[in-house]
């Protein structure tokens, strides 16, 4: 038999609906999988192999039935440690959150269930979603399966090494600065950020809550598409869910085809401070595009270059806010203060939270908090927002001229852990090309282009679109795919070196 890890989820759910190989038998080939090699990733926090064969087994015979199944039934998936899930652990990656298991169900994770799509477990995440490599996991590090010595990106990294490594044909994670399209370049896997507002936040443990959207993390764009119609559509939990139908794209996915689709290159994104063999993947990949049809024009967005600098107030001033309710007596684990016999309420607080918080999350709780304290709220946190106003402003102005927008996802390919630990700016500019689209709230997608030639680790390209027009990205990004396959012989992970298997 083929080897079922291996194949894509729009291939598995082919095979099962024509009968060719059950939901437990591909289920069962993942649980063996992750048995196998996640002792070297460290992709999963928590692996729920019963429950996964037991809604597997619930498929296949629901499918023996006849009943009408949803496309990816049966198909299994990974979801990132930040949604809550009924009755499995849910710790954002952080001590504080440790051993509590949620009664209830994130909106997302109660749409794959509804669809009947086996879930393997949770994935590995920095600690509340704060930082770009997976090493600020509480739990420890996730390691990048092209090269085990390297980060996988962050902070959704469990979740893009656990696909890369075919410890799961899909996996959900969640983005609030490019935490599914970072890794997803790192890794050599496809990662998409949907339209703020476009797949609910109901059940996602809130970071910065207008920053955060929860999207996939697959193989190819198809599969991403799938499971992108699969999660979206309007949510009365989410308040910031928008109503509007969602846009077709695994339609879009299918069609693949950009003659005369105008594509602008953000300048601002490339050049100095991009590592060489990042820039001439992007470059090849932007000229198969030029090739197959596609008008390709130089764009500028002047307010880019404030963009992060906006984003590291914003984001750590609503983490300060949002982190605020785990405090020992409301939420999180308490730790009474050592050598105190009668502690008082505060000095709980402040025990608990030094021993549950990670250093990353105080280093960013303390910046957020002084950004919003009385007498820096206008300079610091207002001006911020004002940047993020001029930005959109921008970014609508160009695609007032373009369909799509391009650039690299990543300024370099994955770097060895522990190279940043210790300068965190360094880190944060990992981030600087994934950003602008959080601060605007525009979709982003990152495709695998190539290997760069200094090291052979994946290079990602990213696709930029107008709000509510993730369907362009779906369209432009399976037409780069195909074309890119076609030169490859077939897919980039298939070139991926084999993992150490445990006996």
């Amino acid at each position: 038999m083929t080897d079922l890890t291996r194949k894509t989820a729009d291939e598995l759910a082919q095979s099962l609906a024509a009968n060719e190989v059950s939901s437990v038998e591909v289920t069962q080939a993942l649980v063996d999988r992750i048995g196998a090699v996640d002792g070297e990733i460290h992709a999963y926090l928590h692996v729920d192999a019963e429950g996964a064969l037991a809604t597997a087994a619930d498929i296949d015979a629901r499918r023996a039935k006849g009943e009408q199944l949803s496309y990816l039934a049966g198909v299994p998936i990974a979801v990132k440690d930040v949604l809550a899930t009924r009755g499995m652990p849910t710790t954002c990656g952080s001590k504080i959150l440790e051993g509590w298991i949620p009664p209830y169900d994130a909106t997302v994770t109660a749409k794959i269930k509804a669809a009947g799509l086996p879930i393997l477990g949770k994935t590995n995440m920095d600690e509340f979603a704060m930082g770009s490599s997976t090493e600020h996991s509480a739990y420890g590090p996730t390691r990048n399966p092209w090269d085990t010595g390297r980060i996988p990106g962050g902070s959704g990294g469990g979740s893009a090494a656990a696909v890369a490594a075919f410890e799961a044909p899909l996996a959900i994670g969640t983005d609030t600065g490019g935490s599914i399209r970072q890794p997803g370049a790192l890794t050599g896997t496809v990662g998409v950020k949907p339209t703020y507002g476009g797949v609910s936040r109901y059940g996602l443990v809130a970071m910065a809550s207008s920053l955060d959207q929860a999207g996939p993390v697959t193989r190819t764009v198809l599969d991403a598409a799938l499971l992108h119609e699969l999660i979206a559509g309007h949510d009365p939990m989410d308040s910031t869910s928008i109503p509007d139908a969602v846009p077709a794209v695994v339609a879009a996915a299918r069609r693949a085809d950009v003659q005369g689709l105008r594509i602008g290159i953000v300048k601002e994104l490339g050049g100095e401070g991009f590592q060489p063999g990042v820039q001439t993947r992007f470059d090849e990949a932007v000229a198969l595009l030029t090739g197959a049809g596609a008008e390709v024009v130089e764009v500028s967005i002047p307010s880019l270059e404030y963009a992060l600098g906006a984003y590291y107030l914003v984001m750590p001033s609503e983490a300060s806010s949002n982190l605020a309710k785990f405090d020992a007596m409301r939420y999180g684990v308490r730790v009474p203060p050592a050598g105190v016999d009668d502690p008082s309420a505060e000095q709980v607080m402040a025990s608990s939270r030094d021993a549950g918080f990670g250093d990353e999350v105080k280093r960013r709780i303390i910046l957020g908090t002084y950004a919003l304290s009385s007498g820096y709220y206008d300079a610091y946190y207002g001006s911020a927002q004002k940047v993020r106003t001029i930005l959109a402003r921008d970014f609508a102005a160009a695609f007032a001229d373009v369909d799509v927008l391009v650039s690299p996802t990543s300024p370099t390919t994955a770097y060895p852990l522990g190279e940043k630990l210790d300068d965190p700016l360094a880190m944060y500019l990992g981030d600087v090309a994934t950003i602008p689209a959080n601060l605007v709230g525009i979709p982003g997608l990152s495709l695998p282009v190539g290997l760069a030639d200094e090291d052979g680790l994946p290079v990602g390209l990213q696709l930029l679109a107008p709000q509510k027009a993730d369907d362009r990205l779906y369209n432009a990004a399976a037409a780069l795919e195909r074309m890119l396959e076609e030169k490859w012989g077939g897919a980039l992970l298939s070139r991926a070196p084999e993992l150490e298997v445990a006996r």
